[in-house]
């Protein structure tokens, strides 16, 4: 029987470990779940079938998976769990992490026989419940081809290249989320100072090339219907930025309107709230602009 563990219960983490759980079942295998609330973790069980498990419990499994906010708080619990960890193991961290970090923790986790994948998604919290993530995978491909039947909560899974390569692809690809929400936020702002009907705007936008998904979902959804439900906080947004500016400089690159961006959602997370949905970055637009986006 092969033995699973979850750790983070967060808005992705919850439906992710629900998945584990129906696989877990079908195949006759164990699935833990952690929490740093516990009570989530209990939760969890009770509506799930998982089991609650203390971070000493879960690091004896054989596939320990974490989704956590930021490789910060991934070094805490690997280094809580680290003396009970059991060589052979394979450590997925589908954690929104840094490239430099997953280097760091893979060597770690090496020294004690434990393999790392650092493979975060994309999809939101729709695509979690809906168990049709997209998972991005940095790392050895004979681990992910040995992991690869775990990821219940995946739709498609792609390896792209070695260690930090999925952290560093999914920091570009938030990144492009915010500069394309950014500028349509700035092209629409424009636009109602001009008179222009925005949700007109928007359907001629959307049926032409300056369509992208924030112009066709995250806007008209959200924006225009001034809801901003809270599925991915802006603070992650404007870290993940944060990281895609890191991994510029650290490949000594020239990316200057990611660098602007990050700036601008680093302003807006502390105009607006860190915990705001990240689409309320476009409130800063609205202030900078006297237009409201509607």
């Amino acid at each position: 029987m092969t033995t699973l563990a979850f750790l983070g219960l967060g808005a992705m983490g919850d439906p992710m470990a629900a998945h584990l759980a129906t696989h877990a079942r079908a195949h006759g295998h164990r699935a833990l779940v952690w929490n740093r609330t516990a009570a989530k973790a209990g939760a969890h069980a009770a509506a799930h079938g998982t089991h609650p498990a203390t971070l000493a419990e879960a690091a004896t499994a054989d596939v320990i998976f974490t989704c956590l906010p930021t490789s910060a708080e991934v070094d805490e619990v690997m280094n809580q769990m680290r003396p009970h960890l059991r060589p052979g193991a394979t450590w997925v961290d589908c954690t929104s992490g840094h490239p430099d970090a997953a280097t760091r923790q893979a060597a770690e986790l090496a020294a004690q026989g434990v393999t790392f994948l650092d493979a975060p998604v994309s999809g939101g919290t729709a695509g979690a419940r809906q168990g049709r993530l997209t998972v991005m995978v940095g790392g050895d491909a004979a681990a992910l081809d040995a992991a690869r039947p775990h990821l219940a909560f995946a739709g498609k899974v792609v390896h792209v290249g070695g260690t930090g390569s999925g952290f560093a692809v999914k920091a570009v690809n938030n990144a492009l989320l915010g500069v394309t929400l950014w500028a349509t936020g700035e092209g629409l702002a424009v636009l109602g100072r001009a008179g222009v009907n925005l949700g007109a705007a928007l359907d001629v936008i959307n049926a032409s090339s300056g369509r992208s998904n924030a112009s066709e979902n995250l806007i008209p959804q959200r924006v225009l219907t001034r809801e901003f439900p809270a599925t991915f906080a802006l603070g992650l947004l404007a870290k993940d930025a944060g990281i895609a500016v890191d991994l510029t400089q650290g490949v000594q690159g020239s990316a200057p309107v990611i660098a602007q961006v990050a700036a601008l959602l680093r302003a807006a997370q502390h105009a607006v709230g860190p915990a705001e949905d990240h689409t309320a970055a476009l409130k800063l637009i609205e202030a900078m602009n006297a237009q409201e986006i509607r």
